[in-house]
């Protein structure tokens, strides 16, 4: 396995040329890293201009691994090719390394950047990525890469330090500003301009009170900037270290590769950083696991418009007076506090009342206002904020509490709620736990992520009270005077909801989905090896827009659009092998029989959609007729005629044979003027919606 390293921006306070004299002090050999033992210059050119310089060097490491696995490989030392490119007059140096090494058994390969800041040309910006692919190494490949993983990662941030050691060290020397590169002059000309910057700092001896050189100048008095990114598309190290914390390296490298990825598939709809990093913190990191499972959440709340929910979801009346839960202030680490009087909530009466839709709704506009309190709270503190901190009072709990449809409904709940929101709840304070409360814990926390379960604490009797308990975590003037503090709060009490207003017809007992809007736009599907789904668009007059959007929850499918003058009729199909007989919500409407080119034509050219991606398209219809959208599997490619079926593809598609693919989609015919109004609105809001978003 490949393994890949990106590392996000990082920002010198220094202009380019002065960052460049320091970076050649790390030539030939750098005390600062004990692993480069030296190096030796095997190529080095120049432009006829200047402009461009070339080094190409061979360097000497010293990698730290056992002594037997150094005696087995036959080698005390590594040697890398790096190739040094500096542009002066773009302001630019490009780095790429590669291993020479055992180059046949392990491939090393890195490109790091030196570049302008794109908002204040006397910054300069570094950026780095590697791979590293262990093909073979006598049988230690996963000792071999360990190692490599460990040693690169503690010297990624340690390139910072050197190169900051070295500009403190020119400044000490006087050396504060070097001038850029300038053109040769013409022959015959006589140059009375500043030397050029295009060299190494030891060929340019400017002392601090060189002519040009002044005070706001140097790289040390630039003024302090807000931690943001350098341009929309990439992170900042000091904008991750101010808004998300401390990340390692390769945790940096992960948020920034999923987040890449999510930029490619997911045009005009990213989430936020903290939302991106919750979800590899859920799955440890393990960026394949982290963004199946984001996915699958944007999805859900794209189906059922939940990024809305704060401005579309006004709790009944009913939920105000006896749902006993409530938003107080937050707890000695800034998280905000969510104070939950559970004990003395009518689970059921609310159920009975409300029905479960009611409650997940309520529940979801809690967690959606908890991260917008989050980030108000990163902004007041001052240090990144990304959970909360819960306080559930259990005082009152019974075996009212336990009654069967009500406990089938928290365990929906807080099955979307680990679904949708991981790594939210950043505390769960239980203090008042009676008896009862070990039947309750027994039935709900399997259903618990056991990184959740970690941070619950549990008090009970009054052993929330004194050192130990409560003020640990939240001041003392913040804690309720329902629990002995000295803080009103306004949480409702609750009581029993009257009978009188009980739902008269109960949802059905054995309902396993609980739907949180009763319509919604998009459609789901399944698309089954032979069995694609269609949906059929009828156009009466051209020149109309068929627009589409559509999300695939798994597997890979392929996409197309046909047109036909003859109406197709529709077909549930259902499968034929055992394992995958309920087609379900699966149609087709293009008959076997119909010809390619003869009955129906090609309008769009098939587009490859793989797992989690989200597409959006149109197209401009020119003829009247019928329109097929069609979302087919995506498998090998057929054999030619004149040669046999190759093993693997017989192997992939008995592979798949069985697989489901799944999506959800919306489709809308629009006049091409409403289109076209459609489109210029569209994008005011996609440059509102990313300024927000960052």
């Amino acid at each position: 396995m490949v393994q890949k390293y990106q590392s996000p921006v990082r920002v010198y306070k220094y202009p380019f040329e002065l960052v460049m004299a320091a970076y050649e002090k790390r030539f030939p050999t750098c005390p600062e890293i004990p692993v480069f033992l030296g190096s030796e210059i095997l190529h080095e050119s120049r432009s006829d201009d200047g402009a461009i310089h070339i080094i190409e060097r061979s360097c000497k490491l010293n990698v730290d691994a056992p002594r037997l696995l150094k005696k087995i490989a036959g080698v005390e030392y590594v040697f890398f090719i790096q190739k040094n490119t500096v542009n002066w007059k773009e302001r630019t140096l490009r780095i790429e390394a590669h291993n020479e090494t055992f180059a046949n058994r392990v491939v090393v390969l890195e490109t790091c950047s030196y570049s302008v800041h794109p908002e204040n040309e006397e910054w300069t910006c570094f950026e780095q990525s590697a791979s590293l692919d262990i093909k073979s190494f006598f049988g230690f490949e996963s000792t071999v890469e360990k190692i490599a993983m460990k040693q690169y990662t503690s010297n990624i941030k340690r390139g910072k330090e050197v190169i900051e050691h070295y500009l403190k060290e020119l400044i000490s020397q006087g050396i504060t500003f070097i001038p850029r590169w300038t053109p040769p002059p013409v022959c015959g000309q006589k140059d009375e301009r500043t030397p050029a910057g295009g060299h190494d700092a030891d060929d340019v001896p400017l002392e601090s009170g060189a002519p040009g050189t002044t005070k706001e100048q140097t790289g040390s008095s630039c003024p302090p900037a807000e931690a943001v990114s350098p341009d929309a598309d990439k992170l900042d190290a000091d904008y991750i270290e101010r808004y998300l914390g401390q990340l390692t390296p390769m945790q940096e490298s992960c948020l920034i590769r999923l987040r890449q990825w999510l930029q490619e598939t997911h045009k005009g709809k990213i989430p936020k950083d903290e939302h991106i990093l919750r979800f590899l913190r859920a799955r440890d990191f393990n960026i394949d696991k982290a963004r199946e499972m984001l996915c699958q959440s944007l999805s859900w709340r794209k189906q059922y418009q939940v990024d809305y929910i704060l401005q579309s979801w006004r709790p009944p009346a009913l939920l105000d007076e006896y749902y006993t839960g409530g938003w107080h202030y937050q707890d000695k680490d800034g998280r905000p506090l969510y104070i939950l009087r559970l004990g003395q909530m009518d689970t059921k009466g609310l159920v009975k009342a409300l029905g479960e839709e009611s409650l997940l709704r309520h529940v979801l506009s809690i967690n959606e206002e908890g991260q917008k309190r989050c980030e108000e709270n990163t902004n007041t503190f001052g240090r990144p904020i990304t959970s909360w901190t819960c306080l559930v009072d259990l005082e009152g709990l019974n075996m009212r509490h336990l009654w069967r449809p009500g406990v089938k409904a928290l365990l929906r709940i807080i099955e979307v709620v680990e679904d949708n929101y991981p790594e939210t709840l950043g505390r769960l304070l239980i203090v008042r736990a009676p008896r009862v409360f070990p039947v309750l814990w027994t039935l709900v926390s399997p259903f618990i992520n056991e990184n959740t379960r970690q941070k619950f604490l549990i008090y009970s009797g009054n052993n929330y009270q004194g050192p130990g308990g409560l003020v640990d975590y939240v001041d003392k003037d913040v804690i309720p005077d329902f629990l002995g503090g000295d803080c009103m709060c306004t949480v409702p009490e609750g009581g029993l909801v009257p009978k009188s207003l009980y739902q008269t017809e109960e949802e059905p007992e054995n309902s396993d989905h609980i739907r949180l809007w009763t319509e919604t736009i998009y459609h789901s599907a399944s698309v089954l090896r032979g069995a694609p789904h269609e949906i059929v668009v009828e156009i009466l007059e051209g020149e109309s827009v068929i627009t589409w959007d559509f999300d695939i929850l798994k597997g890979d499918v392929v996409f197309s659009l046909f047109h036909s003058k003859r109406a197709p009729e529709t077909n549930h199909k259902e499968a034929t092998l055992p394992s995958t007989s309920a087609a379900g919500d699966n149609v087709q409407l293009i008959d076997k029989t119909w010809v390619l080119g003869v009955d129906y034509s090609r309008m769009e050219s098939p587009l490859v959609c793989r797992e989690g991606e989200s597409i959006q398209g149109s197209h401009v219809t020119r003829w009247p007729g019928f329109y097929i959208l069609q979302w087919k599997m995506h498998g090998p490619l057929p054999c030619s005629s004149t040669s046999l079926p190759r093993v693997d593809d017989v192997l992939a598609s008995l592979q798949v044979s069985s697989h489901k693919c799944k999506l959800i989609y919306y489709y809308e015919v629009l006049a091409s003027k409403d289109f076209s109004s459609r489109v210029s609105r569209g994008k005011c809001s996609r440059v509102f919606l990313s300024a927000q978003e960052q």
